[in-house]
């Protein structure tokens, strides 16, 4: 028998045979765009960490919201970058309905009904000392007080028109309680994508710079409740609970350097498995793409479809725009 017979390259000569075996295909409905939102009118605020990323105001964030529906993007997940005046040790401002967070839903979901909105559950943004929870005399952050304060926040988002509720911030138990409160209160169809394997990482500096929580953070970390870097076994420990306690859908935070995560999950559990490429991913082949050194049309592309293949069926990305539009145009 000649050798060899067997030749992988005799599919892959022609773009036509490898479009038919292709085995993922990405696409603008796997995306979710990630804004900033900032009180105010006529507001667009450049964040230096994120270049092409602007923190903006209302008005602003419907013209996004209309860029997402012209492209197919699903779905649009929503931080706060509030200012310093409205910052408290108790984080108050978090679940007030006249809120800046609370009252973008409302704009967003008068312009857009049926475009998804993902609010985020954390009270960074609101405290001063930018932890995500509440903290004790000594700095710690303490569970179960911060997990009454999610539930008040949870809430207030639900009421002002959230589709999914997303708790950020790995305190034990949260899940379970906001999902009580929110069947307690009616909002039975509000969903939660509980952060469920979210690592203490390296990675999130740029988007504490954009929500405004790095000058507060100062040198303080956030290991005690986010996980180690090293670990995987314990982050399917984390989804089992978080869907056992009611979970619609779980996260794992950053992507590219935790697609090992994604894969084990996904394989354990089948459930709904969001990934966030975070802040830092962005920033880096933003930077590589400015200074010439990669072909930033292909490297997104190439990471996203990356991130699905490992797993994900939805992908929270600052590059969900630019990337909409290169698949249209492919």
């Amino acid at each position: 028998m000649a050798y060899p017979y067997t030749r992988l390259r005799r599919m892959r000569r022609d773009a036509f045979s490898r479009a038919l075996m292709r085995e993922t295909v990405l696409s603008a409905a796997d995306l979710v765009m990630v804004a900033f939102v900032v009180d105010g009118a006529g507001r667009r605020e450049a964040i230096a960490s994120m270049p092409g990323i602007e923190r903006v105001s209302i008005d602003g964030l419907l013209g996004v919201a209309d860029t997402c529906v012209e492209l197919g993007i699903p779905a649009l997940a929503l931080f706060p970058a509030p200012g310093p005046e409205v910052k408290s040790e108790d984080a108050r401002e978090a679940w007030n309905p006249q809120g800046l967070f609370q009252r973008a839903a409302r704009a967003l979901k008068a312009r857009h009904p049926g475009l998804g909105l993902i609010g985020d559950v954390a009270l960074d943004p609101y405290t001063t000392h930018g932890q995500d929870g509440l903290i004790d005399a000594s700095g710690y952050v303490v569970n179960d007080a911060t997990v009454e304060a999610l539930v008040k926040m949870a809430l207030a988002q639900a009421e002002a028109g959230y589709d999914f509720v997303a708790p950020s911030d790995m305190m034990d138990g949260r899940i379970g309680a906001i999902r009580a409160a929110l069947e307690a209160a009616g909002h039975v169809h509000t969903r939660i994508l509980a952060y469920s394997a979210k690592y203490a990482s390296a990675f999130y500096g740029p988007f504490r710079d954009a929500v405004g929580s790095a000058g507060n953070l100062g040198k303080g970390g956030k290991h005690t409740y986010q996980m180690d870097v090293a670990n995987s076994d314990e982050a399917l420990r984390e989804v089992e609970l978080d869907l056992a306690e009611g979970a619609d859908a779980v996260m794992v935070k950053p992507g590219l350097p935790y697609l090992d995560v994604v894969r084990r999950v996904k394989d354990r559990f089948g459930a709904p498995t969001f990934v966030y490429q975070v802040s830092g991913e962005y920033a880096m082949l933003k930077a590589a793409a400015m200074n010439g050194w990669l072909d930033e049309r292909a490297v997104v592309l190439e990471a996203l479809t990356a991130i699905k293949r490992a797993g994900a069926d939805a992908i929270l990305t600052y590059h969900a725009i630019d990337a909409a539009r290169w698949l249209r145009e492919a």
